[in-house]
């Protein structure tokens, strides 16, 4: 795979300071033809190809909503295989670049990506998430490449303080990070059990974030410690855990959610939006040494910053509940104003003062049937947080920018003709890695089984940057 864009190995400049360019992977600049755009829009997005890769269904969900959904022609493009060379010579009526390119400090794009999409005159849509951090990288991307509409997480006021005030994008638009989609409503008929026939009266997956995300970013890991401290003794049956080793994934996920009665949850995001990412700066610098960097350590930089942009949201867990009719016990919070305390969910502050009366409530079958119905109703079967719904907002930009007037695709367009072609070159590429990690794969069983040899074996994996690991 070719080298990423890698924006957290420069030290991000505090304001009125020049931030250096981030550098692109390889892989050969190209300059777009100089023709008409060709019907639809490009869907650049970032999707490791690893087995192990554990955020798949979510980012594929997200990027598959726009073919499934969208009025237009979407051509889906993944950065981590080389970019076809017939597509860089091609032109599009718009460029739509997943949020899974721009993990904080990691823009996941090469050399021939990022020039592509720099040199094009197609309407750029931009989707961030996670962007409490590398802001400054952020906005320099936003104007370097000419990025036209941001979809942020941010609500609108916060939104024209971060993107309105230091970039020249000509519309910023507010998202969620994740709707209801296919996959979800399929999980829900598959995995709901009547209430009585759940194992788990109250239970949680979370873990604790990184100290530069605030107080806020404690709150994951603090409700499922407290409640579990506080509740335990109380003739409730808990699962909850808050290591990382205890996370769920896939189907397993959600089994776990329908097998309870009711779930804890808290709003998604941080409440430290560090936008001269002079937060980062400092937790980097003290985590140099490989130090635990705690809030408390970056209490002189960051109290300043904390709660002063909002930046909290509904997050999916609280839409997979609701599909899983599963009761929900929250933080006290905003969640973006799709959920209200007593008609969604069972409001716990979170100084867990009012515990007693969370668990009195939580006892009562007909208000949980009450709050499950409500949430059922209001965020699934209404459908007005669905991926469709997103999409037609997405739609309704790149009309306005006039995506469209290069008329239908009634025959295969020079981009599809681009994409199949770079398709059976990446199959090609495909195999031959395959082929390459089972001789690999073949070679360490040999290896380990000889004196010394599982750290022959470790320096072998290190020196082909496997990091030792079969």
């Amino acid at each position: 795979m070719s080298p990423l864009l890698t924006a957290a190995s420069q030290q991000p400049a505090p304001s009125g300071v020049t931030d250096p360019e981030p550098r692109f992977g390889k892989g050969g600049p190209v300059v777009p033809a100089e023709r008409g755009p060709s019907p639809g829009v490009l869907l650049l997005y970032h999707y490791p190809t690893r087995r192990w890769f554990r955020n798949a269904s979510t980012i594929l969900e997200h990027v598959g909503s726009f073919s499934r959904h969208s009025r237009f022609p979407i051509w889906e493009v993944n950065t981590a295989e080389p970019m076809s060379p017939r597509l860089a010579e091609l032109d599009v009526e718009a460029i739509l670049l997943h949020y899974s390119l721009f993990s904080p400090g990691l823009y996941a794009m090469t050399e021939a990506h990022a020039e592509f999409v720099r040199s094009s005159g197609a309407h750029k849509v931009a989707f961030f998430q996670d962007e409490n951090r590398y802001c400054r990288h952020r906005f320099w991307f936003i104007d370097e490449f000419g990025v036209d509409t941001v979809y942020t997480c941010l609500e609108p006021e916060g939104a024209e303080q971060v993107y309105g005030r230091h970039t020249s994008a000509a519309e910023i638009r507010t998202n969620i990070p994740g709707y209801v989609g296919e996959e979800l409503l399929d999980a829900a008929e598959r995995f709901i059990v009547p209430e009585a026939s759940r194992p788990v009266d109250v239970g949680y997956r979370g873990r604790p974030i990184p100290a530069y995300s605030g107080r806020g970013g404690l709150e994951k890991a603090e409700i499922g410690t407290r409640f579990l401290e506080l509740a335990g003794g109380r003739g409730l049956m808990l699962d909850i855990a808050t290591r990382e080793e205890d996370r769920l994934y896939g189907d397993d996920w959600f089994r776990f959610i329908a097998g309870c009665r009711a779930v804890l949850g808290v709003e998604s995001g941080t409440s430290v939006f560090d936008v001269d990412d002079v937060v980062v700066a400092e937790y980097e610098r003290l985590a140099a040494d490989g130090s635990e960097v705690t809030v408390e350590d970056l209490a002189d930089v960051m109290e300043p910053l904390e709660g002063r942009i909002h930046y909290r949201t509904i997050s999916p867990r609280h839409f997979e509940a609701a599909a899983l009719r599963v009761c929900q016990i929250l933080f006290e919070g905003h969640y973006s104003g799709r959920m209200e305390p007593m008609v969604h969910y069972i409001p716990l502050r979170k100084d867990f003062s009012n515990l007693d009366q969370v668990i009195e409530r939580f006892r009562d079958p007909g208000l949980r049937a009450e709050l499950i119905a409500n949430a059922h109703r209001d965020l699934i079967a209404s459908g007005r947080e669905s991926y469709a719904g997103f999409v037609a907002d997405v739609d309704g930009v790149l009309s306005r920018a006039g995506v469209g007037r290069a008329g239908p695709a009634s025959r295969p367009t020079e981009v599809e003709v681009a994409l199949r072609r770079g398709r059976r070159t990446r199959r090609l590429r495909s195999r031959l890695a395959a082929e390459i990690a089972s001789a690999e794969r073949r070679f360490y069983l040999i290896v380990i089984r000889l004196p010394g040899g599982r750290a022959l074996a470790a320096r072998l994996g290190r020196m082909l940057g496997r990091g030792g690991k079969a």
